[in-house]
């Protein structure tokens, strides 16, 4: 049998924005991909590139795996550039990895849980400047256990720790950081809780 993986478009296409927040980046992000379906995969296209992310959770979606990021200087998601890969979900695997050391790790659902449009300010990054750009970022909820042995990855981050999933808010991360990872928690629950019914 062949398994045909949906197209990152269509999956983003599918995708049920849940504010308009989503309405409208997941409408600029179609319309940006219709315009440079060529390089809108590749960063080289400087304007702008999907990016794809794992918001890593525990299996009781209580603690959220983070890693402290080299550039932005803040605990984050990990996830990156798709580089040219149209299995973003794939990306966003590969990237927890990376950057964790996690071994084990599984997606919570194949599905799109956040569409973001979000700015990256100009940085050096390995001795070159990047200029100013915005990431067309796709999120997925994945799931790791508490008992993974993690590493940091020096050319990425500077620490790997679990946050007990009250801890993401404003009080300790920038607002738009809290609000994009209060919107994955608060969805993934919202499907387990689904599920149980």
């Amino acid at each position: 049998w062949v398994i045909y993986k949906m197209s990152y478009i269509t999956e983003i296409a599918e995708f049920k924005p849940g504010n308009e927040q989503e309405r409208q980046d997941k409408k600029i992000i179609l319309d940006f991909i219709e315009q440079y379906s060529h390089k809108v995969l590749f960063r080289e296209n400087e304007i702008a590139h999907i990016t794809s992310s794992g918001f890593i959770m525990n299996e009781s979606l209580d603690k959220v795996l983070m890693v402290h990021h080299n550039i932005y200087d803040t605990w984050a998601w990990t996830g990156g550039h798709a580089d040219g890969e149209a299995d973003l979900l794939q990306v966003a695997v590969k990237e927890a990895k990376e950057e964790t050391g996690i071994k084990y790790v599984v997606p919570f659902t194949e599905k799109i849980l956040s569409i973001d449009i979000l700015p990256v300010y100009g940085h050096m990054r390995k001795g070159k400047y990047v200029n100013a750009h915005l990431h067309l970022s796709v999120a997925y909820v994945l799931i790791t256990g508490e008992n993974e042995t993690l590493r940091i990855n020096k050319n990425e981050n500077s620490g790997v720790k679990w946050i007990p999933a009250e801890k993401i808010t404003e009080d300790y991360f920038a607002k738009y950081d809290a609000y994009l990872y209060n919107k994955l928690i608060k969805r993934a629950r919202d499907i387990k809780a689904e599920k149980k019914l």
